[in-house]
């Protein structure tokens, strides 16, 4: 092992260990997570990373792990090197590990990192073709504990999300959403098995409507929703609808427009409705996205937002990291909203057509005046920094190639 990558691991031994990873903010229930890319002027001190999250609930199973994920991408000397160290121990030890991966994402995975979870003991990992489902992906990036805790939030299983991108989720212990999420995990495991042998996908028994007040799970596709949730297509929309003053989104991308084929885009307005509705209601809507987002098919439909009264957006840039260009890295990732300083929404959803209308998405919904404070403040902390800038309506932006130097 060089010498570089042994100070590097240490650095992330020390990251992990280090006292301000041993902070936290939560509410009852659900703790706020948050990656801080490294070499940026961003901090916060009061939430944990998720690496030292993901490692405490993985060397706290005691019977199994189940986690669902879109891909899964590991690197030499990472955090998720040291995730990985701590779920092979869980293995080792007898904990019963299912891993379902979405088909699409095999080819955005590393095959190194593939290979070393089959050769987990107890672990068992599936691919999930969820296009044959709904047209969509598994989007989701979730996980379990013995049915007791869960993780859900916009960091993939990748080296790159535990450090290098901007990403937001939450440690949950809440008993009812713990059991929906597990719920889920359970039907699209289920699925993947009817797929695998020819057979009819099992739909979810139908109940009452779901209760919308306090903290609650929604997701997507509604046909394939366990009792009890909600469907995201509908939620998102009912929330923008209720907000009386102001409204704080942070996102990879907007626009409305979905994904068809050919590589066609089809028009897709559900949420951009409710949001230039809100607006037209005088509500203020303060929109940020990442500078992957200067599409020139998705551009224009932000433009044509940013004239609008009562709608501000800005673009984010993060700096290079000093070890040099990372593909598909350095940029915001979460997917949040806080409504008025009483509602906090943390999930795995783009704001776009093929997300919460066909894709396997969570989202949680919490009307709590506290995490949406926090969450409206890790908003403003970006929206009002360096890296932020107002978007310019006569302006030419560059095309993105986040895979490209």
């Amino acid at each position: 092992m060089s010498l570089s990558i042994k100070l590097r691991i240490a650095g992330l031994t020390g990251l992990l260990l280090s006292p301000l990873a041993q902070a936290d903010f939560s509410i009852p229930g659900f703790e706020l997570v948050h990656t801080v890319p490294v070499d940026t002027a961003l901090g916060t001190d009061d939430l944990r990373q998720p690496g030292l999250v993901w490692i405490e609930l993985f060397d706290g199973a005691k019977s199994h792990i189940d986690i669902g994920q879109f891909y899964a991408a590991d690197h030499p000397g990472s955090v998720m090197n040291s995730v990985l160290e701590h779920l092979e121990a869980a293995g080792k030890r007898g904990v019963k590990i299912r891993f379902l991966l979405e088909e699409k994402g095999i080819k955005l995975s590393d095959a190194t990192t593939l290979e070393r979870l089959r050769a987990i003991p107890n672990l068992t990992l599936r691919v999930l073709p969820y296009g044959q489902l709904s047209g969509g992906i598994i989007h989701a990036k979730y996980l379990l504990v013995d049915g007791k805790q869960a993780f859900v939030g916009s960091q993939n299983f990748d080296w790159r999300a535990l450090e290098h991108i901007h990403e937001t989720g939450l440690r949950i212990t809440d008993e009812t959403v713990v059991g929906q999420v597990q719920a889920i995990f359970e039907q699209d495991w289920q699925a993947q098995a009817a797929l695998a042998g020819k057979q009819p996908v099992p739909l979810p028994a139908s109940g009452p409507a779901p209760a919308r007040t306090g903290n609650y799970l929604v997701a997507s596709p509604q046909r394939y929703n366990p009792p009890g949730v909600g469907d995201s297509q509908l939620e998102l929309p009912r929330l923008l609808g209720e907000a009386q003053k102001e409204v704080r989104v942070q996102l990879l991308d907007y626009a409305p427009l979905s994904y068809g084929p050919d590589r066609t885009r089809p028009y897709y307005a559900v949420i951009d409705n409710a949001v230039r509705a809100a607006a037209a209601r005088g509500v203020s809507i303060k929109l940020m996205v990442s500078n992957w987002n200067t599409d020139p098919l998705e551009l224009p439909y932000l433009k044509s937002l940013a004239v609008l009264p009562n709608i501000e957006i800005k673009i984010v840039t993060l700096p290079e990291a000093k070890q040099g260009f990372i593909p598909y890295a350095r940029v915001i990732h979460s997917k949040t909203m806080e409504i008025d300083g009483q509602v906090a929404w943390v999930g795995t959803s783009n704001w776009l057509g093929g997300y919460l209308d066909n894709s396997r998405n969570l989202e949680v919904v919490m009307r709590s005046e506290a995490m949406a404070r926090r969450v409206g403040q890790l908003h403003e902390q970006l929206w009002d920094g360096p890296y932020a800038r107002a978007l310019s309506v006569t302006q030419e932006y560059p095309a993105p190639h986040p895979g490209q130097h």
